[in-house]
């Protein structure tokens, strides 16, 4: 898979893939407009969707409706580094819930792909080379 970032001005960054744009921008204490989340938001964002994709994939598998089903994420953020030192996932069942799904629920939510990653993280590489040509 291969994106394509680029810098649409002032302080927002884009990645275009497949068919989808994704647009973050600063807010303005950072130089931007806050005309869309930061990357780190996103990030974020993107631990509690795919702990919630799971849940919505086992709770499908079973029949048993979501629509009062809530994922609560929460980060314990270190003041001196400002770096994420933890992350809290509550699910939060309504009361008719079989009780016997419930641990089972969280190992659902467990097996999310971006969680999984961060426990077993990738080698980065980073280089520059020259364009070609100018971008439209």
């Amino acid at each position: 898979m291969e994106m394509l970032i680029d810098f649409p001005g002032g302080a927002r960054v884009d990645a275009h893939f497949g068919d989808f744009t994704v647009m973050t921008d600063q807010p303005p204490s950072g130089g931007g407009e806050s005309s869309a989340p930061a990357p780190f938001d996103y990030f974020l964002a993107s631990l509690g969707t795919c702990a919630g994709i799971y849940i919505l994939g086992f709770c499908r598998s079973r029949n048993l409706p979501t629509d009062n089903i809530r994922l609560i994420q929460k980060h314990q953020i270190d003041p001196m580094t400002h770096m994420v030192t933890g992350v809290t996932f509550e699910i939060q069942l309504p009361p008719d819930f079989p009780e016997r799904y419930k641990p089972a629920v969280i190992r659902a939510a467990e097996q999310c792909k971006v969680k999984k990653h961060l426990e077993h993280p990738p080698q980065f590489e980073i280089k520059t080379t020259t364009a070609e040509l100018a971008f439209a």
